[in-house]
């Protein structure tokens, strides 16, 4: 599978990202009642917000996802869109701990390409984190160089200002009468 589908179906929901139970159910080649069902019998595997929660009403409509309706299962005037109970959100370590609960060779193969689309993300934050690290240290680099320009600047006004205000000799031949006038 392309990791580029994979990582469409990964989301932000409370600062993390994860995946929904009906876009993994459609990868895994399952039904999502199927899949809740399995979870709910290994309900152990799953404990705590670090592995699965259930999306509020408020966190589905901020993710903006055209649902699929579940034919024969769901009411599509029901205030999550079509999907009668609340989706689950699997982080990346409920979808590892997937693997261990749905056992077949097409989950195994998908979970390794959706742990390999965590992965690229992963490294795509920390990137975006270096280089936004690094814009940073430029950004205050070079206004200090402007500062230092700024001054030179300053300084160099006044230094004119200066100049410009100090009586000047006059240069250049005179005659005898004129070096009289001036004393």
């Amino acid at each position: 599978m392309e990791l580029s589908i994979i990582q469409s179906k990964i989301y932000e929901v409370r600062g993390r990202k994860v995946m929904l139970d009906v876009d993994l159910a459609e990868l895994y080649g399952a039904e999502t009642a199927q899949l809740k069902r399995a979870v709910k019998r290994n309900i152990e595997r799953f404990e705590g917000d670090d592995f699965m929660f259930e999306v509020t009403n408020e966190e589905y409509s901020s993710l903006k996802i055209n649902m699929r309706c579940q034919i024969g299962i769901s009411n599509e005037k029901s205030s999550r869109g079509g999907t009668r109970y609340a989706p689950l959100a699997f982080t990346e370590l409920g979808v590892a701990m997937l693997s261990s609960v749905l056992n077949s060779a097409q989950a195994i193969k998908i979970n390794r390409d959706i742990m390999r689309a965590f992965v690229v993300l992963r490294q795509y934050a920390l990137g975006y984190a270096e280089l936004n690290s690094k814009l940073e240290d430029f950004m205050v680099e070079t206004n200090m160089q402007f500062n230092e320009i700024y001054q030179a600047l300053i300084e160099l006004a006044e230094q004119k200002k200066m100049q410009e205000s100090k009586p000047r000799r006059k240069i250049g031949f005179a005659l005898p009468h004129e070096n009289k006038a001036e004393n």
